[in-house]
């Protein structure tokens, strides 16, 4: 017994001797520690350290530009990753007079990590519950309708937005600088709708405080099932909050499909789906290429539709 005690000692040492030898991946997130994203990220990454060493390092700030150059420039080894969203690397093209990285030729696309789809939130007492109530208030009483936003660059003010131009709607937009703002002022009844994302108000929904007046997704989701899609309303509008990795441009493709390979395999598991979802977060793989293609196609999609706002910096 002793020998075979001594010889599993020895088998561990030798494995994390292995594993330790292996150069840390770093996984750049641009927003503050404690954040939903940052929370979700660590959570991937927990389950990632199993298998490979890699570190979380949070570089906040200019709306995430300043991690997503840290990472164009960093060395394209594989072992630097930076967490890609909907603003660095699409919006903030419209929203920066100058970026010091290109957010399509600087990075390559290594995987989704996950998505969050917008929603329209309405408090508890409006004179509607529905989409098509909304709709049919909003065109009786033009402007009446006051919508907050986390700002006004955000994709949770772009969807809707989008989305009153296809109804024929027009609402007071009342941008915030952040969505837990918004969310207050719902409650408070300063603002009568919000886009959001379900992290932030679910505990006000579940509570019955705040109500989801539909879901920008192409199904419902798991944690509001009774609520219908845009679409189910008669609305085809789908839009997402998303996140991505990507590395810098040149990165070898055995390293990237190294890194690709592991966090699918994390990303497929039931019980790291429900964690993700208990946290509001939807979990979404896939190859380089899918990702690359989302991107260049988001990028299509809401770049033109910045441009057209004349958005000025003060209102964002």
């Amino acid at each position: 017994m002793k020998s075979l005690i001594t010889r599993l000692l020895l088998a561990t040492a030798v494995a994390w001797g292995s594993a330790s030898a292996q150069p840390v991946t770093k996984v750049v997130v641009p927003f503050t520690a404690g954040g939903g994203t940052d929370v979700y990220v660590r959570l991937l990454t927990a389950e990632l350290s199993k298998s490979l060493p890699v570190i979380v390092e949070n570089k906040p700030g200019a709306s995430g530009n300043i991690a997503a150059d840290y990472v164009a420039k960093s060395r394209a080894d594989g072992h630097t990753v930076f967490v890609g969203t909907n603003s660095t690397l699409a919006n903030n093209t419209v929203l920066f007079d100058k970026l010091s990285y290109d957010p399509l030729k600087d990075f390559t696309p290594v995987t989704h990590i996950g998505y969050q789809p917008i929603i329209i939130v309405a408090r508890a007492d409006a004179p509607y519950k529905t989409l098509q109530e909304m709709v049919a208030y909003a065109k009786a009483n033009p402007g009446k309708i006051n919508r907050g936003s986390p700002g006004a660059g955000i994709i949770s003010n772009l969807a809707p937005l989008m989305f009153e131009r296809q109804a024929g709607i027009k609402t007071t937009h009342v941008p915030f600088t952040g969505d837990s703002q918004g969310i207050q002022a719902l409650l408070s009844g300063t603002i009568d709708i919000h886009g959001t994302t379900i992290t932030g108000p679910l505990p006000h929904i579940q509570s019955g405080k705040i109500r989801v007046l539909g879901v920008m997704d192409s199904k419902r989701l798991p944690q509001l099932p009774n609520v219908p899609t845009f679409k189910e309303a008669g609305y085809d509008v789908e839009a997402y909050a998303w996140y991505t990795l990507v590395a810098p441009a040149g990165t070898p493709r055995d390293a990237v499909d190294r890194l690709n390979k592991a966090v699918n395999q994390v990303l497929a598991r039931e019980d790291f789906i429900a964690k993700a979802r208990s946290m509001g977060m939807e979990p979404r793989g896939g190859s380089p290429e899918d990702l690359g293609k989302y991107i260049h196609n988001e990028y299509d999609r809401w770049v033109p539709l910045l441009k057209s706002l004349d958005l000025t910096k003060s209102t964002y």
